[in-house]
């Protein structure tokens, strides 16, 4: 049911953390998979070659999604490989930023909608022409778009309305046979969530969770993998929680 073989993806953001285990799984599923990176070439590279050694098929692609042509940039180059055929489409990359409502700024703020928002909107509308009946859309939402979660309150709404767009790509979409949905982690031990390796943050995020242990960035490549896959084939416009039970 998770057979991905035969298929095309492209990752954002998939050089570390959450996007490189993505990757990684669709990969182990069968899929021929774009590492998308902005400056970490190295990482990106590490990651094709991790792909390559197990057997599959990788390359690396490169864009700035912080400017305004980068989504556009990057489905030139997507296109410029896969053609008229990309079956899955992960929007993974994100940046976060933690300040109060008070020490926010204008850059700060548009910063984070430019990555988080505008990017996967328009690399979904510049990817269009390649996606097909059958194709699968998956998006990065987060625990904190229904729940308050430290001084992230920018990033919060970024990530709100993200769950947005999954039901409205998800309506509009679902005429052409593509389904569209998001992840939702909690938090994650990745770079984003360096406080998960002091003693004060893994306290603060297992006393917030049902399961007691700390995501790790495949527990949530695996959920993506899921829902790119026929398995989830009648689940769309929706997002899924896979936060181990955090603020129930």
């Amino acid at each position: 049911m998770n057979d991905l073989s035969g298929k095309t993806a492209l990752v954002t953001g998939a050089s570390r953390g959450i996007g490189r285990a993505t990757a990684i799984a669709l990969s182990r599923a069968g899929a021929s998979v774009l590492v998308h990176y902005s400056s970490g070439e190295q990482e990106a590279e590490a990651v094709v070659a991790q792909i390559r050694a197990a057997g599959g098929t990788a390359q690396k692609v490169q864009a700035n999604l912080r400017d305004a042509d980068g989504p556009h940039q990057l489905a030139r180059r997507v296109r410029e490989v896969v053609g008229d055929r990309l079956d899955i489409l992960v929007a993974n990359a994100g940046i976060s930023k933690a300040a109060s409502i008070e020490n926010t700024t204008v850059d700060d703020f548009d910063a984070l909608y430019a990555v988080n928002v505008r990017a996967p909107y328009f690399l979904v509308q510049q990817l269009l022409p390649a996606m097909c009946k059958g194709s699968s859309v998956v998006l990065l939402s987060s625990l904190v778009a229904r729940a308050s979660v430290n001084s992230l309150s920018a990033y919060a709404a970024t990530k709100g309305a993200v769950d947005t767009l999954v039901k409205h790509f998800a309506a509009t979409l679902g005429e052409r046979g593509i389904r569209v949905n998001a992840v939702a982690p909690g938090v994650v031990e990745t770079d984003m969530s360096n406080f998960t390796k002091t003693d004060d943050g893994r306290a603060f995020t297992l006393g917030m969770q049902a399961l007691k242990r700390i995501a790790q960035p495949d527990d949530i490549g695996d959920a993506v993998a899921f829902l790119a896959s026929n398995a989830a084939r009648w689940v769309t416009g929706e997002t899924l929680h896979v936060d181990g039970g955090s603020k129930l």
